[in-house]
């Protein structure tokens, strides 16, 4: 390999981590705004945040929904090892790195989120549908990152690849036991349905995401040619610019 396709190789791989960053930056803003509508947060927030629920009322540890979702993600990636074995691929643990960065853009926007007003039915709506939309804008791009998937995904992907079951099933099944399993934490630490971590916003999000993402994704052709891109650094400003904006 000679030394400018090697360079190519290393700028590329940077470049695809840098927009993978931004994906991931929005997708933690959209599942800010659907946990402030207290409506329901989404199925992959709903376990982190009623944990963090209880442990404001001191009934389990005080960490924040961004560290309970780091927990939360090393038990899926340690999922992922029992259920593969020996057919997990160690460039797979690069998901702990990602996911962890989740768990810290997320406390950062639930920070920037609590600025806003949700006193009202109206706003609670907006927060659940606006955090919804760009949730799935953001998966679809992520998926199109062509990187190493979330823990979320990587634990159903796992299981589809062991159980030889369709990944929409797969996926519906774990969704729902995740939900279960915020439900089931509800009841043990308050002896009631948490209807602010799991309500009608919860099932919305479910499928609403979903669908964004099939609709958003045949429109991402423009995306696909900045994630080809080469940035420079004499040209990138204009360049870059040019390049976005070219038919």
């Amino acid at each position: 390999m000679n030394s400018n396709s090697k360079k190519n190789r290393i700028i590329g791989f940077v470049w695809q981590h840098v927009l993978l960053l931004s994906a991931i930056y929005f997708m933690t803003l959209g599942v800010a705004f659907c946990v402030r509508s207290n409506l329901g947060s989404g199925v992959i927030s709903a376990i982190p945040m009623s944990f963090t629920i209880a442990g404001k009322a001191g009934l389990a540890p005080g960490f924040t929904i961004g560290g309970y979702t780091n927990i939360m993600n090393v038990i899926l990636v340690l999922a992922q090892v029992l259920v593969l074995r020996r057919k997990f691929e160690t460039v797979q643990l690069f998901q702990l790195v990602v996911g962890f960065v989740f768990g810290a853009m997320l406390d950062i926007n639930m920070f920037i989120t609590s600025f806003f007003d949700y006193s009202n039915i109206l706003m609670q709506i907006f927060a659940q549908l606006f955090g919804a939309t760009i949730l799935g804008v953001a998966v679809a791009i992520e998926i199109r990152c062509q990187s190493v998937t979330m823990p979320g995904e990587g634990i159903q992907v796992a299981v589809s690849r062991v159980t030889g079951l369709p990944f929409p099933y797969v996926k519906i099944g774990i969704d729902t036991l995740l939900v279960v399993l915020a439900v089931v934490s509800g009841y043990y630490f308050f002896g009631a349905w948490p209807q602010t971590v799991v309500g009608l916003g919860t099932l919305f999000a479910m499928f609403y995401v979903g669908y964004v993402v099939k609709l958003v994704n045949p429109h991402l052709g423009w995306f696909d040619r900045l994630l080809n891109y080469r940035p420079g650094f004499r040209r990138y400003v204009y360049g870059l610019a040019r390049f976005i904006s070219r038919k």
